[in-house]
């Protein structure tokens, strides 16, 4: 078996999210991997982020185009130093975080993906399907599930 080149981990910015990256990042620290960091965000309606901007006045960015994903990534990224990963990239990309990390998966040709277990076992998720789930079933590659809920959420 090789060792991993590119490890993938989305993150929403969630507790959750950045135990899994945390978990990425010692991966890639002990292989020599380089950590991508990927965080997918939705657009704002713009009727919605009016209202926002009215109501954050200076602040309004904060909830405009990728501002969220972006922030959520740099925080992944204090996380990942902290736990040893030298080597990282990070991007933000529109769209379904499962669309999102399968595609990178493909595009940046990474060897291993990293999510965490939120939805797993929770009855939505079942019913609907999680991330962990559904990126499961269609990654080209390996798939590290990382326990990062506690039991039944």
């Amino acid at each position: 078996m090789s060792a991993y080149r590119i490890i993938l981990v989305g993150t929403d910015g969630s507790d959750s999210s950045f135990r899994a990256v945390d978990r990425a990042a010692q991966l890639a620290a002990a292989t020599g991997a380089t950590l991508l960091l990927a965080s997918a965000y939705s657009p704002m309606p713009e009727r919605e982020r009016a209202s926002a901007a009215d109501r954050l006045g200076d602040l309004a960015y904060k909830v405009q185009g990728s501002t969220p994903a972006d922030d959520a990534l740099r925080a992944a990224r204090e996380r990942a130093v902290a736990a040893g990963a030298t080597d990282i990239e990070q991007v933000s990309v529109e769209g379904d975080p499962v669309d999102v990390l399968a595609k990178l998966t493909k595009e940046r040709e990474a060897d291993l993906v990293v999510v965490g277990n939120r939805g797993l076992n929770s009855l939505a998720g079942r019913i609907l399907g999680s991330v962990p789930a559904n990126l499961s079933h269609r990654s080209p590659c390996d798939v590290l599930i990382v326990h990062t809920t506690p039991k039944g959420k």
